[in-house]
């Protein structure tokens, strides 16, 4: 193997592990694509606008964004207060329909008009660029690590953070469908919603602490 084989193999392993390691986590995103695909409505392209955001995220801080917000501690220190009440808000709206929601209401947010193809993928829109916990993960984290590679090795790492999140996001899409009969019963939404209220209220605590 020829050391520029070498190194592309690293840069790309590299990217793969480190967005893989960052994004197989219970998140807001994940969620509504596990929703989507137990539910069955346009999971493709769920997949594709969640790939294609992962790549376009860490290329920016590869590109220099990490760099900048590491310039910034107080526009980083906004990022991260603002990720903890986004994550706090979802937590607590997860809690809400697990207590409160009756069992037709038992949906993510958004989902009630998010019929159509343009309104599943707006809401996923809003929950991915509107949490900052996700430029946190992205452009600071893995864009940081990334912008240390050489050159041509920095293309070569946003290509392998984009397999990890098409990896990652097609196996939820399967392991979606696979739970559909399980989520006919509403009470698996109520306690999947418990759950989530739980997870997000923990994230929002950890990120609090952090900034």
């Amino acid at each position: 193997m020829s050391f520029t084989t070498a190194a592309a193999s690293s840069s790309w392993l590299m990217g793969f592990t480190v967005c893989l390691s960052l994004i197989a986590s219970i998140g807001a995103q994940n969620l509504y694509v596990l929703r989507q695909a137990v539910q069955g409505r346009h999971v493709r392209a769920c997949v594709a606008w969640c790939v294609a955001s992962d790549a376009l995220l860490v290329a920016l801080g590869v590109a220099g964004m990490a760099q900048l917000l590491g310039s910034s501690p107080a526009l980083a220190r906004a990022l991260q207060w603002g990720g903890a009440a986004f994550l706090l808000a979802y937590g607590l709206f997860a809690w809400h329909r697990a207590l409160l929601a009756p069992p037709a209401g038992l949906q993510a947010p958004g989902e009630r008009v998010a019929r159509g193809l343009l309104g599943v993928i707006g809401g996923l829109a809003v929950i991915t660029l509107l949490n900052p916990h996700v430029y946190l993960d992205t452009v600071v984290l893995i864009g940081s690590i990334g912008a240390r590679q050489d050159g041509w090795l920095k293309a070569v790492f946003v290509l392998g953070a984009a397999s990890a999140s098409l990896a990652w996001f097609v196996a939820l899409a399967l392991a979606g469908r696979r739970l559909r009969r399980l989520f006919a019963d509403p009470r698996a939404w109520r306690v999947l919603d418990a759950l989530t209220g739980a997870m997000m209220l923990a994230l929002a605590w950890w990120v609090w602490q952090g900034a």
